[in-house]
């Protein structure tokens, strides 16, 4: 870096440079200022979406529902309810009081019930759910309360009706389950441990940043940028999410938390060692932080620009829930960008040699190992074992990508002590697991609901399938509790619900009930049913259409984010082989990092899959950050390279990026592992396969595989370009054999 190493950077990087330098106080207070605008004007919170608001556009499963209520009058899908359970079974009294208690609400003699309009009892009995395992041991009351009515006041008047009615000694009561009360129970344990995250990522990061600088000072200049960046980052997305279409996921807080402290603590670690490169090199500090921003600004600009374009790549999905995730995940980028382009480099211009207090800059005494294990990198023989060898390992790990499921679990998320939990439990022991959120199947047209005999013969199809453990059909409810509610009065409409024997919104049950929807028409015909509409309904049928329209859109979003990062590599290194390469790396990197996540998660720990989004929101970001590392790693060889050959390059470079990539991606590892500290399974799966693929990325691909590969490759790799170095090498030592006397 000696002299800037002016002709590695442009008048404009130089040009920025010096303005954030030389205007550092200015830089300072202008981001205090803006902390205060931000605080005063922007939003602390924003409303969240539930799972209905992220189905696909124009979903059959919601547009059921909407006809079967318009239908009979009323809904029968019920996502919260109330659970009796008794092993021993619940006592004849006990029984009969829950349906007392149905036909009091539904002739408003209940007392106070709050939003509540009806109450709809189920038993395990024969004669309901004859497939049950147990028999009078459970009773179900869902809830049904006034349109409008928030999940909150909903879940809160349920338990009170538990409360007032369901307080003798024999009733039982274990508590209220659903999959509105789950997402409710899900909301207050992540914001419950959002604080303890916060603080956890910033001690984890802050501490790898204190050991790689043996410093006080620096780490406090990054904690002091990341800080600053996750506050403007949850203003900003939080503004932004009142015009995205169904709220923003509160799956994103944390994530955006992970990611932000992540990539700035990042950038500081690259700021921070080009810094002390340049005291190393004997630099005044206003000199070396001006080289330092010069140097590392444009790497920043053009990493960050890589992962926020990769995370709005989403937008070109159709599903909401990503359409969703995209933006806000951009822009929390583009604020990291900002400030870390901004107020670190003006930090460091503030403090100079101070940021490495107690320690001095001296060059690390790994140094010479490193480069000499670089100069036996670069050896044709060696990086094509290593390479092989990287390739074939991650290769291996990938294979069992493929076999990864996705399903939208509630409920089976919560740790095992949580009330819903606890309450579905009880549920599913009575019944089945599915009853937790049952399936609705709609039936229209003349006359259908008239033939009992038909809908019985159907009822008795649906209860044959595969992954039924039971069904409701029109005869099940007691007619004085609920009038009409599976067949109307004028006969023109029927509806069954069908309880799955799996989680409902886990992949099993999905995949059961897209085989039960497929084979519909046949069932139909066999009941001798032949002119009936029918539709699916329920939070089964949503989730359906959720993972289907997730898979749907796999190709679209990997396709885009391709691009994205292809295009901007480049455009950074002016060559079209090397990104190539380099971008299949990280397609490899990746797809070892969700075969591990299949090989932990289903076949380790026995789950049915992993979150929908998880493998998806995993290779935006883990693509989109591998590009982060190869323009820093990368960027760094190139720019040499026109000054020397490509070997002697990595041998120079690799040594001095490695330590910071390295760094750097222990510290993004730690960050995005932070989220297991989330007792929520969908987390826990996030954290594990963001840890490992960062880690993968940037200690075997960075480290070991892209450097073989482009030693193997030499000078092709550049093409169409052609690299200078190796010219100027060999003018260099045409001229030193020159100047040496001869003999």
């Amino acid at each position: 870096m000696r002299s800037w190493r002016k002709s590695e950077v442009g008048s404009l990087a130089r040009m920025y440079a010096w303005l954030v330098v030389r205007l550092r106080w200015f830089v300072v207070l202008g981001w205090v200022a803006g902390g205060i605008a931000a605080a005063v004007w922007l939003p602390a919170s924003v409303p969240n979406a539930d799972l209905g608001g992220f189905a696909p556009p124009n979903s059959r499963a919601i547009a059921t529902e909407t006809a079967s209520a318009k239908a009979f009058g009323f809904p029968v899908l019920s996502r919260t309810m109330l659970v009796q359970h008794d092993e021993h079974g619940l006592s004849q009294a006990a029984q009969q009081r829950v349906l007392d208690r149905a036909v009091a609400v539904a002739k408003h003699q209940a007392g106070d019930v709050g939003p509540m309009v009806a109450a709809v009892p189920i038993i395990n009995t024969q004669r309901v759910f004859p497939s049950s395992s147990e028999q009078g041991t459970t009773a179900l009351t869902y809830i049904f309360t006034k349109p409008g009515t928030t999940f909150g006041a909903e879940v809160e008047a349920a338990k009170g009706f538990g409360r007032r009615q369901m307080n003798q000694a024999d009733d039982h009561l274990v508590g209220v389950t659903g999959t509105v009360p789950a997402q409710l129970a899900q909301s207050s344990i992540l914001y419950g441990h959002l604080l303890l995250l916060e603080g956890a990522t910033l001690v984890v990061v802050i501490g790898i940043v204190a050991l790689k600088f043996r410093s006080f000072v620096a780490p406090l200049v990054a904690l002091v940028t990341a800080a600053a960046s996750y506050f403007l980052a949850v203003r900003v997305t939080n503004y932004a999410g009142r015009f995205v279409q169904g709220g923003a996921p509160e799956e994103l807080k944390p994530l955006v938390l992970a990611l932000v402290l992540g990539i700035v603590t990042d950038y500081a670690i690259f700021y921070l060692s080009s810094m002390r490169t340049g005291l190393q090199e004997g630099m005044d500090r206003l000199t070396a932080a001006k080289a330092s921003a010069a140097h590392t600004g444009r790497i920043v600009l053009v990493a960050g620009i890589a992962v926020a374009a990769g995370s709005a790549a989403m937008l070109v999905a159709r599903s909401g829930f990503f359409r969703a995730f995209g933006p806000v995940l951009s822009l929390s980028v583009l604020c990291a960008v900002v400030v870390s382009l901004t107020l670190l480099p003006a930090l460091m211009a503030i403090f100079g040699r101070m940021l490495f207090w107690p320690s001095r800059p001296r060059r690390p005494w790994s140094l010479p190992l490193a480069r000499a294990a670089a100069r036996v990198l670069t050896v044709r023989v060696v990086a094509l074992v290593l390479g092989g060898a990287c390739v074939v390992g991650l290769a291996t790990l990938a294979i069992d990508a493929d076999r990864l499921k996705l399903g939208v679990s509630f409920v089976a998320s919560l740790p095992a002590d949580s009330a819903p939990h606890a309450a579905a439990q009880a549920a599913t022991s009575g019944f089945a697991p599915g009853i937790v959120a049952p399936t609705e199947v709609l039936l229209q047209g003349n006359g259908v609901g008239s033939d009992q005999q038909k809908l019985t013969r159907l009822a008795s199809e649906l209860q044959h399938q595969p992954g039924v453990a039971g069904v409701l059909s029109p005869a099940a409810l007691p007619p004085e509790v609920v009038s009409g509610a599976l067949v109307t009065k004028s006969g023109d409409a029927a509806r069954f619900l069908v309880v799955l024997d799996h989680d409902p919104l886990g992949p099993t049950a999905i995949g059961d009930l897209d085989r039960l929807s497929h084979r519909m028409p046949a069932l139909l015909q066999q009941a001798g049913l032949t002119g009936a509409r029918y539709g699916v309904a329920g939070d089964t049928a949503i989730a359906s259409e959720l993972v289907a329209a997730t898979n749907a859109d796999l190709r679209r979003i990997a396709i885009a984010v391709l691009l994205v990062n292809l295009v901007l590599l480049m455009v950074f290194l002016r060559a079209v082989v090397a990104p190539v390469l380099l971008l299949g790396c990280s397609v490899l990197a990746l797809a070892a990092s969700l075969g591990c996540l299949t090989l932990v998660f289903q076949d380790r720990l026995g789950h049915e899959g992993v979150a929908f989004y998880v493998p998806f929101a995993a290779s935006v970001l883990l693509l989109s950050l591998g590009s982060d590392y190869n323009i820093y790693g990368v960027g760094h060889v190139w720019t040499r390279a026109n000054h020397t050959t490509l070997r002697k390059a990595i041998a120079e470079r690799i040594p001095e990026t490695s330590g910071a990539i390295t760094a750097a991606g222990v510290t993004l590892a730690a960050s995005f592992g932070m989220l297991a500290l989330i007792p929520l399974r969908q987390f826990r799966e996030l954290a594990f396969v963001m840890g490992l693929g960062v880690l993968i990325d940037a200690l075997v691909v960075r480290s070991i595989l892209v450097p073989a590969l482009l030693t193997l490759l030499g000078d092709f790799s550049a093409w169409p370009r052609k690299l200078k170095g190796a010219a100027v090498a060999e003018a260099a030592e045409q001229d030193e054999r020159a100047d040496q006397p001869s003999s």
